[in-house]
């Protein structure tokens, strides 16, 4: 059986080409204002939790992300949450250590189309 032939392109348009090359180095993060950053009452005893799952979640995908370690994550977090103008506090190393342990990730999956 031979080997289909890849089929071959010819770029017509280069600053066009060049500049979805350059765009593949873009990084752009959006934080959703109205994501729950800090969860409501759980109405259980005890201390509440200072912050959401979504929001250990957030700086532990960062931290796997980018290779950091938990303080790196923290302030990498801190930076992106002032570059977009946002007056969220953040986790320090030792909360996201303790509720990493715990934490159920919730990673959306789309299954292939039968392939």
């Amino acid at each position: 059986m031979s080997r289909p032939i890849p089929p071959s392109y010819k770029t017509k348009n280069w600053p066009t080409y060049n500049e979805a090359l350059k765009q593949r180095g873009s990084l752009t993060i959006w934080f959703d204002p109205d994501m729950v950053w800090e969860p409501p009452p759980t109405g259980k005893r005890g201390r509440q939790p200072l912050y959401s799952d979504a929001t250990i979640q957030t700086c532990l995908t960062m931290k796997v992300l980018f290779g950091m370690a938990l303080r790196q994550t923290t302030g990498f977090v801190e930076s992106l949450l002032r570059l977009v103008g946002l007056d969220w506090t953040v986790p320090d190393f030792s909360t996201l250590s303790r509720r990493q342990k715990t934490l159920a990730v919730t990673i959306p999956y789309r299954g292939s189309q039968g392939r």
